[in-house]
């Protein structure tokens, strides 16, 4: 490995037990490769909504200030006293952020199929991507197509693999369409994308006519405003058209689970042939995979019996469908990731840059239409 290669800067987040959240670049080794393993220059990383609890932990950002140089800046705010308990399992404990990115190998390790990646540009999940090298296994790392930038596999795995998730769980629970909240995000444009080519039914949850607008060009068929007046009217009408007993919802907080699921009662009511005093006999399930508000579920539990709330995520998805399927979708994904699977971003910013406050304050925010991506080796 030659000289620059041995070390790079690594993006840490640490939580201290006074309450202090810092958020800092250290210079780090970078392991020499075994045989299954490759170096990479990790050349596009994004923030995902998923890297920000990691990231910024439940810091109040009105208290950040900056400290130490130019090239090795820490950021520093305070957490709120309340918020410490839920925090207890990271304590003191610096942590490398970054679930995915993509970059170009440039080490080796003495196996056939790492020599194979040397100088290839390719995609990889497994933490710590916020950094400027990641030594990888070769099993973690997805060639690209030619051509096909660091930028444009990026985004490759968290998003897509998700979108597919949520498709094939429906499909493994006997469901026949699905809701998502939260719909016009960079995944659930991705997901739009999916079950129109697929030919599935969804119905979008937007917040504004703006969001709807961004699903309207995309072609998505069923639109609802959860701030408009006539919304659980609208939300019913698209659930008798659509059938759908499924929702994915990235809200998390507040009503909006709760009014799904009722939502999903009146339509399955609406043409039941036998009256049940326990409501419906037709499974509705939510998963709630994010948490944008996190405020507690609250459920009026005005949707019979057959129901369900429950958290779903990628990994432990992915773990249990197995290899070979993982490997299904994922081959998909590659397949289609200029078009269905493409990300949108609108800045693309230096390790430095992502800590100045000002960014800060934009993808904290986690807008529709605002994704930024992290170039670690940029020049400021």
């Amino acid at each position: 490995m030659s000289a620059e290669h041995t070390t790079g800067l690594q993006l840490r987040s640490l939580l201290k037990t006074s309450g202090e959240l810092q958020v800092s670049l250290e210079r780090v080794d970078v392991p020499e490769p075994a045989a299954d393993e490759v170096v990479v220059r990790v050349e596009a990383t994004p923030i995902n909504p998923s890297d920000l609890g990691l990231l910024l932990g439940p810091a109040d950002l009105k208290t950040i200030t900056v400290s130490g140089t130019p090239t090795q800046p820490v950021l520093t705010a305070k957490v709120p006293e309340a918020a410490m308990k839920a925090m207890a399992g990271r304590l003191d404990d610096s942590m490398p952020v970054g679930n995915e990115g993509a970059g170009t190998v440039v080490k080796a390790g003495s196996s056939a199929e790492a020599k194979a990646l040397l100088g290839k540009t390719v995609a990889m999940i497994g933490g710590a991507m916020y950094a400027q090298y990641r030594t990888m296994k070769v099993r973690d790392c997805l060639p690209l197509p030619a051509g096909a930038t660091a930028a444009d596999g990026a985004s490759c795995f968290v998003n897509p693999l998700t979108s597919l998730g949520m498709v094939e769980t429906m499909k493994r629970e006997g469901h026949k369409a699905l809701v998502h909240t939260a719909a016009a995000s960079n995944l659930g444009q991705m997901l739009n994308k999916i079950c129109i080519k697929d030919g599935i039914a969804l119905v979008n949850i937007v917040r504004s006519k703006e969001q709807a607008d961004i699903l309207r060009k995309i072609g998505a068929k069923y639109i609802v405003d959860s701030t408009s007046p006539s919304f659980m009217d609208d939300l019913t009408k698209a659930l008798v058209e659509t059938g759908a007993t499924i929702a994915f919802d990235a809200i998390g907080g507040g009503r909006l689970a709760g009014q799904i699921l009722t939502g999903m009662e009146i339509a399955a009511n609406k043409t039941a042939k036998v009256y049940s005093r326990y409501g419906s006999s037709v499974h509705k399930q939510v998963y709630v995979y994010g948490s944008l508000d996190p405020r507690p579920i609250e459920l009026n539990r005005a949707f019979g019996m057959a129901w369900g709330v429950g958290g779903w995520l990628l990994f432990p998805f992915l773990m249990k469908i197995g290899a070979a399927d993982g490997a299904r979708l994922r081959q998909r994904v590659v397949d289609e990731l200029n078009t269905t699977f493409a990300s949108h971003y609108t800045r693309v910013v230096s390790l430095q840059e992502a800590l100045q406050p000002d960014n800060v304050a934009v993808y904290a925010k986690r807008a529709t239409g605002e994704k930024f991506l992290i170039n670690p080796n940029k020049a400021n």
